[in-house]
């Protein structure tokens, strides 16, 4: 049974840091990787990493946010900093197998003063 448990969310200032984790159980997974969904809004890409290491980030967390993984622990992390109260939103975790696509409940960052 495939499972995927998130932490790290919370409450932060403009400018401030946060880093969320995701560890996975129950497969092996090929690309884990974050999407977030503010309210009102769909659910988009944030960042993938591949089991090589093989990075994407969208064009508006560049440079901010970095995703990174380890694949002995099947984790994946997102260092976020230089947060925007734009980047307020539930984050999701994902990890793809060869067979379907699995999803963590999310976890809440607000970002604001």
């Amino acid at each position: 049974q495939v499972q995927l448990v998130e932490s790290g969310g919370g409450l932060v200032q403009p400018g401030g840091s946060l880093r969320l984790s995701c560890a996975a159980s129950g497969s092996i997974f090929a690309t884990m990787g974050w999407y977030r969904q503010a309210p009102g809004k769909q659910r988009d890409m944030v960042t993938t990493i591949t089991r090589a290491g093989y990075t994407n980030y969208a064009d508006s967390v560049k440079g901010r946010f970095t995703i990174s993984r380890d694949n002995a622990k099947n984790t994946v992390y997102l260092q976020m900093n230089s947060l925007k109260p734009e980047d307020t939103a539930v984050y999701y975790c994902k990890a793809v197998t060869s067979l379907r696509d699995y999803w963590g409940q999310g976890t809440q960052v607000t970002v604001s003063s």
